[in-house]
């Protein structure tokens, strides 16, 4: 119980340190959030008074008549609330609300993607690794080139081949326009239909790293002394590749796993922004080349979150995985 106390209490002050920096590096950064918007609605003609500098600066949700204390204090309790700001893309539309209406998109696209490279990636290895020098071997040659073509590049070749010289699926967007977005089987079927040509991108682009590096580890697994004990008693090859190389030579395989499902919430920015898909990683981009600081602040406060919360699960999993890293504390 005293292992998972202080997992949660790390993870908490990490919590912390988190919402803390996220607060600070806005406002450490070179130039002023509200200048550069300012400068652009001069650059258009308009005017800038006073009251227009003050309406962008609680519009940013800043206060220049507020200590750096007390905007801090006011950012936690904003937090609280769930209140991110106003995003200026998206005018008036609220941050929280721009980063829930993409978010959904971008859990189910690369969320189910990540899943599927890293189970695939890592059963192949754990194939590939028990008879190493065979055929099988000239798999993880073929998955790490793809692993190292960029992701743009791969993804314009699967447009092309796929979706413009084959037809077989749609060259861009999230669904199919002509329907209204909602829980019916046409539109369900059709926002499945858009995700699969980004989404084999993700899957052929990262697993490569999930075989190599399982791979690796089921050779490095079987010359441990509890292999070669099983091998000894006479037990069965397949109870010994699955019960004790497999599941021990997993386990790094499992902490990469938790990493990659917490960035699955910052999405791929490059393969959706190819694809036009509506996920957050195209909102990121266009907080970035708009100067929406608010939007920025929030989509990195969730991709903060969602890796802190996959660390702990995954944390807290491989403490009753392996009763050994109990141990050590």
């Amino acid at each position: 119980m005293s292992y998972f106390l202080r997992k949660l209490g790390f993870y908490v002050v990490a919590l912390w340190a988190a919402l803390t920096l996220n607060f600070a590096i806005p406002r450490l950064l070179p130039g002023n959030p509200v200048d550069i918007l300012l400068a652009k609605l001069q650059q258009r003609g308009g005017s800038v008074s006073p009251e227009t500098r003050k309406a962008y600066t609680l519009l940013l949700g800043g206060d220049d008549t507020g200590s750096l204390w007390s905007q801090y204090l006011n950012y936690l309790k904003n937090l609280a609330h769930g209140d991110l700001g106003v995003s200026v893309s998206y005018y008036p539309a609220k941050v929280s609300d721009v980063i829930l209406g993409s978010l959904p998109w971008t859990l189910v696209l690369v969320g189910v993607a990540t899943v599927l490279a890293a189970l695939l990636g890592v059963l192949l290895g754990a194939i590939v690794g028990w008879r190493p020098g065979t055929w099988l071997d000239s798999l993880v040659p073929a998955t790490t080139l793809l692993a190292a073509i960029p992701y743009f590049w791969l993804a314009l070749i699967l447009t092309y081949l796929l979706a413009r010289v084959l037809g077989w699926l749609p060259l861009q967007g999230g669904y199919d326009v002509a329907l209204t977005p909602g829980w019916n089987t046409e539109f369900i079927l059709s926002a499945v239909q858009y995700a699969i040509l980004p989404a084999l991108t993700i899957v052929l682009a990262s697993i490569g790293g999930w075989l190599l590096g399982m791979r690796n580890m089921m050779v490095s697994t079987l010359s441990e002394d509890y292999v070669l004990t099983a091998e000894a008693k006479g037990l069965a090859p397949r109870k010994i590749r699955r019960s004790y190389a497999a599941r021990n030579a997993a386990l790094p395989s499992v902490a990469g796993f938790a990493i990659s499902l917490g960035f699955v919430v910052s999405g791929s920015v490059i393969t959706e922004q190819v694809f036009s898909y509506p996920g957050i990683g195209g909102r990121l981009l266009g907080a970035v080349t708009n100067n929406d600081y608010a939007l920025m602040q929030g989509v990195f406060l969730f991709i903060t979150l969602a890796v802190l919360g996959a660390n702990l699960i995954v944390d807290l999993l491989y403490g009753l995985i392996d009763p050994r890293t109990r141990a050590r504390h």
